[in-house]
């Protein structure tokens, strides 16, 4: 699989109490089909709200940017998948 394109995405929880980590992990599972995760970081928010900032790598042939953010929006932690930034690597 050649990784040739770099999306960075921001997952925002539906409270303060839901476990980023859990998330990441999810979509570390999620994105092995398209590619893989590269980074994610905890970043705050507001009023002790963080969200999931993550970069994942991915092979442009296979898609999977969509795919992606579809099954974290079915997730019931996750209020909103925001794509940030897609880069050709």
């Amino acid at each position: 699989m050649r990784l040739n394109v770099s999306v960075k995405i921001r997952i925002t929880p539906v409270d303060i109490d839901t476990d980023l980590n859990a998330i990441e992990k999810e979509l570390s599972e999620i994105s092995k089909s398209y590619g893989k995760l590269h980074s994610a970081e905890i970043k705050p928010i507001a009023f002790g709200l963080n969200c999931l900032e993550a970069s994942i790598l991915l092979d442009d042939s296979k898609g999977g940017i969509d795919e992606i953010e579809e099954k974290l929006r079915e997730l019931d932690q996750v209020s909103q998948v925001d794509v940030l930034d897609v880069n050709r690597l």
